[in-house]
């Protein structure tokens, strides 16, 4: 039981690592249309740009950058067409992961300007707003 354990926590550290040297490597390759940005430089540059909260929707209504608009990762395939591809793209989700892919996404499609939020939402601390909640 204990060499079980052992293997399996094993795997579990080497599939992390995969990940984690995957998306170190991905981000390397993104830096060529933008790619990641810091919270500082971020804020100082969003005014120029779209920004797009890949988190779902519920969590956009909870909490979100400030001029941000709700464009889940799960609906981007359908909906980049809403988005200039003259214009930066500025995206982030809870942590970082998604905004890599979503990056990856967009620049097969043909955007040049891509920065996506290091650390995601999770390391934001500028100015946030609440979807506003309606009653009956």
């Amino acid at each position: 039981m204990g060499n079980f354990l052992l293997v399996l926590v094993g795997l579990g550290l080497l599939v992390w690592a995969a990940n984690w040297l995957l998306t170190q490597w991905q981000k390397s390759r993104l830096k060529s249309v933008g790619g990641e940005i810091t919270p500082d430089v971020f804020e100082a540059n969003m005014r120029k740009a779209q920004i797009i909260d890949l988190r779902e929707k519920k969590d956009f209504d909870a909490g979100h950058i400030l001029g941000a608009r709700d464009l889940p990762y799960t609906q981007l395939k359908q909906r980049m067409i809403e988005l200039r591809k003259d214009l930066p793209v500025y995206m982030y989700d809870l942590t970082g992961a998604v905004s890599v892919k979503a990056a990856r996404r967009m620049k097969k499609a043909g955007f040049e300007h891509l920065y996506f939020l290091k650390g995601g939402y999770d390391n934001w601390s500028g100015k946030t707003k609440k979807a506003k909640q309606f009653e009956d």
